[in-house]
């Protein structure tokens, strides 16, 4: 235990030090494990990663730390006014004599309530098929009217509207305001949605949204009547709500979703981003080519003025007309030996005809015998002793009767 300091009336004595040190042990265990509900105030994150701050309700507060180690798995920001669950062991801090909590674990106090009630309307809706992707209506390529419903005043609206402006997008923007937190917001909503359906039918999309927050102040997006002014919107829908990491059902009810409002102008215009500029090509591809032409038939022109055809237009015709008379004297030329050759080849022919004929035969001093109805007499057996046969010279004929056969 601890040692007396020197007396003479028996009085048992401790330091400072020593009582901080008894007491330290005595909370550390009687505590060495415990929850805790209550606000945080005088949140301070250090450059070492530890957080210090302190739990309070109405009637009073205790301090607490948080250390690195321990806080890498905290899925959300800490900050003041915050409704906290923390768990940890009591000590304290002897140096000055402060008690604390060493803090392990840290939940979003009603939390659990909250995440119930949205998985128990998450089912529900899917279950009637409003999450299904075949009723999900495409996102036109060519986006020229955008409807916005979200908060005037809030950082999405500026978001959205700097993406638009840094694209250089020619499109129309309307923007329905409504409250995006608190009681309300899921009304004002709901209503913004509707009436843009109803009076601005021609816009092509919407963009349903606001920045990142906590669970509560998203909960309008994950209300009943917003999932269904969502659903039944025949514009089609984006939602853009929160950060990456923070999902609704509206997310799953919408269209398409986008992590954050600036991308989703981003999703929605850069279709039509990359149309302007195949657009911005072929335009300029366009004129380089008409200026190539252009260029080209103006050489041509100046060629063609200064060409001899049009300075002297009457040497043009001598020219042809003594092309034309070069080709009637070829052409006459041309037909006379042509003719020439064939005459030649007539004759020639005409030669072995003759030489083939029969009666060239007969000026030689042969003769042929007919019997008969014309017939040729080939053999002596082909006449009859007694028979009269007709004999053809080269010049006339005579008649003789067969009187005897060799």
């Amino acid at each position: 235990m601890f040692e007396e300091t020197d007396n003479n009336d028996g009085r048992l004595i401790y330091t400072v030090s020593q009582i901080s040190a008894e007491i330290k042990l005595i909370l550390e265990d009687s505590y060495p494990g415990v929850w805790v509900q209550g606000e945080i105030s005088n949140f301070k994150l250090y450059n070492s990663g530890h957080m210090y701050f302190s739990v309070k309700d109405a009637n009073a507060q205790i301090k607490a730390v948080m250390f690195q180690n321990a806080n890498t798995g905290l899925i959300f920001a800490p900050e003041d006014g915050m409704k906290v669950l923390v768990y940890g062991r009591v000590s304290s801090y002897p140096k000055y004599g402060d008690y604390q909590i060493i803090v392990n674990r840290m939940e979003r106090y009603g939390k659990g309530e909250l995440c119930e009630a949205s998985e128990k309307l998450k089912k529900k809706l899917e279950l009637e098929g409003l999450f299904d992707e075949s009723v999900k209506k495409p996102i036109s390529d060519i986006v020229n009217k955008i409807g916005v419903v979200t908060s005037q005043d809030g950082a999405a609206l500026r978001d959205i509207l700097r993406v638009i402006y840094n694209l250089k997008a020619n499109v129309e923007v309307l923007i329905c305001p409504a409250r995006v937190q608190g009681k309300e917001a899921e009304k004002e909503i709901s209503k913004a949605i509707e009436y843009l359906n109803d009076n601005h039918k021609d816009l092509d999309v919407l963009l349903i949204g606001r920045g990142g927050g906590s669970m509560e102040d998203l909960w309008a997006f994950n209300a009943e009547v917003v999932a269904r002014a969502i659903f039944n919107s025949k514009i089609p829908t984006v939602s853009c709500v929160g950060h990456e990491v923070d999902f609704t059902i509206a997310d799953f009810v919408a269209d398409m979703r986008a992590p954050t409002p600036s991308a989703a102008a981003e999703m929605v215009l850069r279709q039509r981003s990359v149309i302007t500029g195949q657009i911005k090509r072929l335009q300029d591809s366009l004129n380089n080519e008409m200026d190539f032409i252009l260029n080209n038939n103006f050489q041509r022109v100046e060629r063609l003025k200064s060409s001899r055809s049009l300075l002297k237009p009457h040497l043009m015709y001598e020219d042809k007309t003594a092309y034309v008379d070069d080709m009637g004297r070829r052409l006459s030329n041309g037909v006379e030996r042509l003719c020439s050759l064939k005459a030649d080849k007539i004759k020639n022919i005409a030669h072995k005809l003759n030489m083939l004929s029969p009666l060239s035969v007969l000026e030689r001093g042969f003769s042929i015998c007919f019997y008969g109805d014309n017939k040729i007499v080939k053999n002596s057996k082909d006449v009859k002793q007694g028979e009269i046969v007709n004999i053809k010279l080269a010049s006339g004929g005579f008649k003789a009767e067969v009187k005897s056969y060799d």
